[in-house]
């Protein structure tokens, strides 16, 4: 564990406060998180996707690219692991799944020209290997309101701007990841940002217990984590049967 010194929130005199290494806070975030089926890997990934053409997703769409029957979907999209994630729209259909939205939010998310958005810093990390292509990210440090851009592709964060970027993180609540998208946005999400420096992050997470500091390397190591327990089925799946990605 890394220790590093912050003030607490009231401007008093500094305090230490532990900052985990991946594997600490993947230990304690794994458990707070739904186990999919392979079959609904195969619709959650495919509800991404979909949802990455920059609109909101109807059933009608989601039944047509996964080749099931609308019976099926509708269904599917009813299982708690999905419907957890899903942020409908006022007619129902899917305006945001699983950290990406197909509206403006924080965080910009560019792919293929397309402009989306996601729920929170670190879905930007981890979306582009679940769409298997590169992204574009542009997000406002909360602290100052410089924007952090960045490239991601499904392998590597390609390029950061500035370079001595960071993102913040939350120990995970137990409660986050149950009942609703709006709760997980509210009790996980609002909390992951990106800054610009180390300095203006320490200031941000000074006035929000709970949360600490992260390298981008580190983020985007849990992220590859994530997939891998969320989707890792239905994406080795895919590289098998396509012989790789390109």
């Amino acid at each position: 564990m890394v220790l590093q010194r912050r003030r607490d929130g009231s401007g008093g005199a500094m305090q230490l406060n532990s900052v985990p290494q991946p594997n600490e806070y993947w230990a304690a975030l794994q458990p707070h998180l739904p186990p999919f089926s392979a079959e609904e890997q195969r619709v959650a990934v495919g509800l991404y996707r979909e949802l990455a053409r920059g609109e909101p997703v109807s059933d009608v769409q989601l039944a047509n690219a996964l080749g099931l029957s609308l019976v099926t979907t509708r269904a599917m999209l009813e299982r708690e692991a999905i419907k957890r994630f899903v942020y409908p729209d006022d007619e129902g259909r899917v305006l945001g799944f699983g950290g990406l939205a197909a509206t403006a939010m924080h965080h910009r998310f560019e792919v293929d020209g397309r402009m989306l958005s996601t729920w929170c810093a670190w879905d930007s990390l981890f979306i582009p290997e679940i769409l298997g292509c590169s992204a574009r990210l542009s997000s406002p440090d909360p602290e100052t309101g410089e924007i952090v851009r960045l490239v991601v592709t499904p392998e590597r964060i390609h390029s950061v701007e500035p370079n001595d970027a960071v993102i913040s993180f939350v120990w995970p609540d137990a409660q986050a990841f149950r009942t609703s998208a709006a709760n997980v946005m509210a009790k996980f999400c609002h909390y992951i940002f990106f800054f610009a420096s180390p300095q203006s992050g320490e200031r941000w997470t000074s006035k929000h217990p709970g949360t600490f500091l992260c390298s981008l390397d580190n983020a985007f190591e849990l992220a590859k984590r994530l997939n891998a327990h969320n989707f890792g089925t239905e994406l080795a799946h895919e590289d098998a049967s396509a012989g790789g990605r390109p």
